[in-house]
């Protein structure tokens, strides 16, 4: 049985943290959907094809993994994926318990959802999509923080 897994995220943009993230991932499971939520409330930065774009563009390496984007509850993501394998990155303890939290709701409307919490590598710990738009905003360099598609899309701005 193909195990497939989901990393859900909003991804604005995606960050050398998640893309340590996937690749650590990409080695667990045979196939990885980077989902990229549209999450219309969060007022993002890039529009949610950009988003995609990005990510694509950024694991165009990783064989076993693809980007695609999605609205409305994840639940309902993965179940038409079939995939049951959630994965989440935590950089806190604050990030773990709502993710604890999300983990729990999940298994009340799915019980073979399993979620997989992965912390990231110290040298990536500290990057949130949060953190680089305030950098793009402040017009600082991004290189170090992001794959090189999303330097390149900021230029264009």
């Amino acid at each position: 049985m193909e195990s497939t897994a989901v990393f859900p995220g909003t991804f604005d943009p995606i960050t050398n943290g998640h893309l340590d993230l996937i690749k650590r991932a990409s080695r667990i499971f045979e196939k990885i959907i980077v989902a990229v939520a549209a999450s219309p409330s969060k007022h993002t930065m890039f529009d949610l094809n950009t988003r995609v774009n990005l990510c694509n563009d950024s694991i165009k390496d990783l064989k076993n993994v693809s980007a695609e984007g999605f609205d409305g509850m994840l639940i309902d993501y993965l179940k038409s994926k079939k995939a049951n394998i959630l994965i989440r990155g935590v950089r806190t303890g604050l990030d773990f318990e709502y993710e604890s939290q999300l983990s729990n709701m999940y298994k009340v409307e799915s019980p073979d959802i399993e979620m997989v919490i992965l912390p990231p590598n110290p040298s990536v710990s500290f990057i949130s999509s949060t953190l680089v738009r305030e950098v793009i905003i402040h017009r600082g360099n991004i290189e170090k923080y992001v794959p090189k598609a999303v330097v390149e899309k900021v230029k264009q701005l």
